[in-house]
């Protein structure tokens, strides 16, 4: 079962960006609301229009007026929760959308390292032993990242940093998470 999220645009989201790049700030500022140390969450993209001409209803629950004109073109729908020690890229291998879903986001926390640092990795380590020495490294980041996908090959990311936890410092473009974003293209293939 779907769980929806009513996402609403936030202040601070620019209303000169592209309908997908409202999208994905929407959901990190939704994500933001929640703190920190949560799981990944995953969100279909529905076409806002789309929806209130087939499910007026739906879209009345979900407070989509039909005079939003400057609200976002997108819909987030949060789905089911991510399986808890499923590894991400075996779980979105599995993620096969409807017709009627038309982008997908999915917001995640990691851990990163500036590029200074990346020289300074040990070779041969094994993905938790890799893991283990990132979170143990004292340049190391936590950051929350969201990404969307469309169908059409659109891509968004928004990066926040834990240590400048604010909507004014969130970072935006289409290709600073790009594997992730090739995973979430993959799941529409």
């Amino acid at each position: 079962m779907l769980s929806m999220s009513n996402l609403s645009p936030s202040p601070g989201t620019p209303m000169a960006a592209s309908p997908l790049t409202r999208a994905v700030l929407e959901i990190d500022e939704y994500a933001s609301t929640l703190g920190w140390d949560k799981p990944a969450r995953l969100f279909a993209l529905v076409d806002t229009a789309r929806l209130r001409r087939q499910e007026p209803g739906l879209a009345n629950q979900l407070g989509l007026d039909t005079d939003d004109a400057g609200k976002s073109q997108f819909t987030p729908i949060e789905q089911d929760e991510v399986p808890a020690g499923t590894p991400l890229d075996k779980f979105l291998g599995t993620i096969a959308w409807p017709d009627a879903v038309v982008g997908c986001a999915l917001t995640v926390e990691r851990l990163m390292l500036p590029p200074s640092a990346e020289a300074s990795v040990p070779e041969g380590l094994s993905d938790k032993q890799l893991a283990k020495w990132v979170g143990g490294h004292p340049e190391r980041q936590e950051v929350r990242l969201t990404v969307g996908v469309l169908r059409d090959g659109s891509r968004e990311s928004a990066v926040r940093l834990r240590d400048k936890d604010s909507s004014s410092e969130v970072l935006t473009g289409a290709g600073l998470v790009p594997g992730l974003a090739d995973a979430l293209a993959a799941t529409f293939a």
